[in-house]
């Protein structure tokens, strides 16, 4: 049996990710470990304003925002509980075995789970799938590093 949080709201959400609209993809925590696991939600709405131009008459999340919707709930997970957060960034250094399964489009709703696969010191990877209706959307491993704010940010 594993020990979880429970939800985590917007706001609570806010205080790790450092994206803000229209670039945050991350809505809610659903479950965590705190350590080695991730779920959280996006729902996609028609207003997201990607959809304007990707495409207009026939609306489809980006490729590029679903990894990085994967990407965002994998920092919150690194970061979540670090409580020298303020002074840290997760730097991307790798996606592998990226895979689209399926479109996204407005209505749906993102079921975002990520893995830690490995860690050595600062560097992490990560594997992170988006689920839509219980199908995967998209699946990939993410590398990165967590690093030192420079002095002057």
């Amino acid at each position: 049996m594993r020990n979880t949080v429970t939800t985590r709201r917007i706001n609570e959400i806010l205080k790790v990710l450092p994206q803000r609209y229209p670039f945050l993809l991350v809505d809610r925590i659903l479950d965590t470990d705190g350590v080695t696991f991730m779920v959280g939600l996006k729902n996609v709405t028609i207003n997201e304003p990607f959809f304007q131009g990707h495409f207009p008459d026939h609306p489809v999340m980006p490729g590029v925002l679903l990894v990085e919707a994967l990407a965002q709930v994998g920092v919150v997970l690194l970061l979540n509980g670090d409580q020298s957060r303020h002074s840290k960034l997760v730097y991307f250094s790798g996606i592998d075995k990226c895979r689209f399964r399926q479109p996204v489009v407005p209505g749906d709703q993102l079921r975002i789970e990520v893995n830690v696969l490995t860690q050595r010191d600062r560097y992490f990877k990560m594997r992170g799938q988006a689920l839509v209706d219980g199908n995967i959307a998209v699946e990939a491993e993410l590398s990165c590093s967590l690093v030192d704010k420079p002095e002057n940010s």
